[in-house]
């Protein structure tokens, strides 16, 4: 079994290259030609397939990828590579359970299968999106931690320090990483979830040394909170995400690596990235060290999961997973429209329902492409959830009939979306509730989805 010392053994001894050389002479064309070799194509008119063939082939394709191109360590320029026999007994010895957060909040991240009754994992909130100040922080996390369905926080990231911008491997980093956990705590116990799990409540500390400095216990970070530590694209590693992992595995914590294989970007189409998102399951419960992970696909030109292509890809490949392993994954989307407007919550009902019937959990959400600093709000993370509870147990040709519904209403839009209200234009902080005019787009929508064929909770 792969253990964080064979890792850096391999990053330090393996075969030698240029990173520009593992990304275009070796990683690209591998994946054009796993794509080739498996015959993986991508059908429009089935946004969510149900073809049970596809799924396993992506599989293969994936693995066997991993097999041929390894994982590239940047700071020493060399391929970390694993055997076939390597990657099996990684996903043997991978768990199905987790338990994060405590007391009453205390609850089970369990494997999903395609079509799994069992509701979605439920990771809330901003995806790690730009917060302006402690104020907007504190709003947020306490509107996400008010959501009955919410599993566990997934928090903004604050930019600014007593007004200074945030700068990366610098003292306002760690102050501000310190800052976001003391804060996200804070914020649960307002409103009396003191147990709930953090699973991403170290969103500001991109270095190692900020994310650290922020585990130290009196911040609020507790052993059964998540760990999460994000992958370079593609299947890249570096000393300072192996310093984090080292650092999380000596708390007893359950590390969960993200990453984002771009449509567009070095694995090509939306095929070639369904066979990336695949092999970075594999390559992350090794390199990594794993417990759980989460996919987060972008496409390239739009910033976004919910282009067509990319509904695709997440259905696919999340149903390459979860056909053929027990891996615990959690799928992070986002939006190009931004609060109050009913784009918005159409977009993350396509993708959730996709993700969902097709076995993965999910982690909502990045809104407005999560490039603006406060256009979130705890609106769209709660829809998110409904629709997940939803459409759980759904068939998977009665979700592509939803969803292509659901592409109807917002696909002419993807390149102009409107980008809606700002945090505060849309949520009233006192009353912890959105603002009049979002409460009426909220029904117009879910009266919408009723027409579809789905129900979800009255809205008061």
């Amino acid at each position: 079994m792969v253990q964080i010392l064979d890792v850096m053994d391999k990053a330090l001894n393996g075969k030698p290259m240029s990173e520009t050389d593992y990304q275009l002479r070796l990683f690209a064309p591998k994946v054009q030609e796993k794509v080739k070799e498996y015959k993986i194509k991508y059908d429009p008119n089935n946004p969510i397939p149900s073809d049970n063939s596809l799924a396993d082939d992506l599989f293969e394709a994936g693995m066997e990828l991993l097999v041929d191109v390894g994982a590239y360590c940047t700071s020493s320029g060399r391929i970390i590579s694993y055997t076939e026999s390597e990657i099996k007994a990684a996903l043997k010895n991978a768990p199905s359970k987790l338990h994060f957060g405590e007391g009453r909040d205390r609850k089970s991240l369990v494997h999903r299968n395609v079509e799994d009754k069992i509701p979605p994992w439920c990771l809330l909130g901003a995806g790690g999106g730009a917060c302006s100040s402690d104020r907007s922080f504190l709003t947020l996390v306490e509107g996400y931690a008010e959501i009955p369905e919410t599993n566990a926080i997934t928090t903004p990231a604050i930019t600014r320090v007593s007004g200074m911008r945030v700068r990366p491997a610098s003292p306002l980093e760690i102050l501000a990483a310190m800052r976001n956990a003391v804060l996200a705590r804070e914020a649960c116990n307002r409103v009396g979830r003191q147990g709930i799990p953090i699973m991403n409540s170290l969103a500001t500390a991109e270095s190692d040394i900020a994310f650290a400095a922020a585990l130290h216990p009196k911040f609020g970070m507790r052993q059964s909170d998540g760990y999460m530590i994000c992958c370079m694209d593609p299947m890249k590693v570096d000393f300072a995400r192996l310093n984090k992992a080292t650092v999380a595995l000596s708390l007893g914590g359950a590390i969960g690596m993200c990453f984002g294989p771009l449509i567009g970007g070095y694995s090509g189409g939306p095929e070639g990235t369904a066979v990336s998102n695949v092999a970075h399951h594999m390559m992350g419960i090794l390199t990594y060290q794993s417990s759980w992970l989460l996919p987060f696909p972008l496409h390239l030109r739009y910033v976004a999961s919910s282009p067509r292509d990319m509904v695709w890809l997440v259905a696919a490949s999340s149903q390459a997973i979860n056909r053929n392993t027990h891996l615990l994954s959690i799928n992070l989307n986002y939006t190009t429209a931004g609060p109050c407007t009913p784009m918005c919550l159409f977009e993350t009902s396509a993708t959730v329902t996709a993700a969902v019937v097709s076995g993965h959990s999910i982690e909502c959400l990045g809104v407005a492409t999560n490039k603006h600093e406060d256009r979130t709000t705890p609106v769209e993370p709660r829809i998110s959830a409904e629709v997940g509870h939803a459409v759980a147990g759904m068939k998977r040709s009665e979700a592509n009939e939803l969803v292509k519904g659901l592409l109807a209403k917002y696909e002419s839009k993807l390149s102009a979306p409107p980008l809606g209200k700002g945090l505060y234009e849309c949520w009233d902080p006192d009353t912890r509730r959105p603002t009049k005019e979002y409460r009426g787009v909220i029904k117009r929508y879910k009266s919408v989805m009723a027409d579809l064929g789905v129900q979800l909770k009255p809205e008061m």
